[in-house]
């Protein structure tokens, strides 16, 4: 039977570091402060997009990986004929997906499988990591995508920004957009739902929208390692860790991932965002 390989990108959350020791082929998001770009994975890490995002007069961008760069890594893949299998984050967040599958049509007779998650950062990761520890099992790459396809009905995703303004100026609103008139001393609590971003409720302080963040997970999150909860941060490192440790204590969990987030999430998250996910 055929090899299985897993692709996913950046904004994942997954380290190159991490992505290699998994068997994981890690995609870049391009960050671009005016004239200049920078891949996310080699050239700009969210510490260095933290210190240039202070710095710059004007608010950056980002811009899914084109299909050219796709291509070589789908040919290095294909070489022993292995099944391709793309995770990317949800089509209303990024053009990732349709990059993968532009570049999957100058290979018309290979198995190049690209899934639009619905999701986006911590959830992508689990979905990338169990997929891949799926495909050394093994696993033949239908069930593999069914599996995803489960995960993907079972996720939630709640997270705290520091301001919307991001959000906004990015484009990446959604439905939250409504909350914009009334927000300036609001936190909301967002989420994500279809694949955009949405208002879940809001909180009067930071405070306040953390404390109901933790209930939220306490109270929906199965107690059970199966839930693959994490924390995710944009710096906010000292919060995400009290998080972490008090949703393992809580719910007798052997392990609670922290990811920092990518740069390319913290160009429409802003800084100080805190999230986390898990499946139901």
């Amino acid at each position: 039977m055929a090899k299985v390989r897993i692709v996913t990108d950046t904004t994942s959350g997954l380290t190159p570091e991490v992505a290699e020791a998994h068997d994981i082929v890690l995609m870049p998001q391009i960050i671009i402060f005016g004239e200049e770009s920078y891949r996310d994975d080699t050239e700009m890490d969210t510490q260095a997009f933290l210190e240039k995002l202070r710095a710059s007069p004007v608010l950056p961008k980002t811009a899914a990986p084109p299909p050219a760069l796709f291509i070589p890594v789908f040919k290095r893949l294909l070489a022993d004929g292995s099944t391709i299998i793309c995770l990317h984050p949800s089509t209303e967040l990024s053009g990732t997906v349709r990059s993968a599958t532009v570049a999957s049509y100058d290979f018309s007779q290979a198995d190049i499988r690209v899934v639009d998650t619905r999701t986006i950062a911590g959830p992508l990761a689990t979905m990338a990591l169990l997929a891949a520890r799926w495909a050394q099992e093994g696993v033949d790459p239908d069930t593999i995508i069914d599996r995803v396809h489960d995960l993907m009905s079972r996720q939630r995703i709640y997270f705290v920004v520091d301001t919307l303004e991001y959000l906004h100026k990015g484009g990446r609103i959604g439905g939250a957009k409504a909350l914009l008139g009334s927000v300036l001393q609001i936190k909301p609590i967002l989420t994500l739902k279809d694949g955009r971003v949405e208002p879940f409720e809001q909180q009067r302080t930071k405070r306040r929208a953390l404390a109901r963040l933790r209930e939220l997970v306490l109270t929906e999150c199965p107690r059970t390692d199966e839930a693959h909860l994490c924390v995710m941060h944009a710096d906010a490192e000292a919060e995400a860790k009290a998080l972490a440790a008090d949703f393992a204590a809580e719910l007798g969990l052997s392990n609670v991932p922290i990811y920092e987030l990518p740069p390319a999430i913290v160009v429409h998250a802003g800084p100080g965002v805190l999230a986390t996910s898990f499946f139901t």
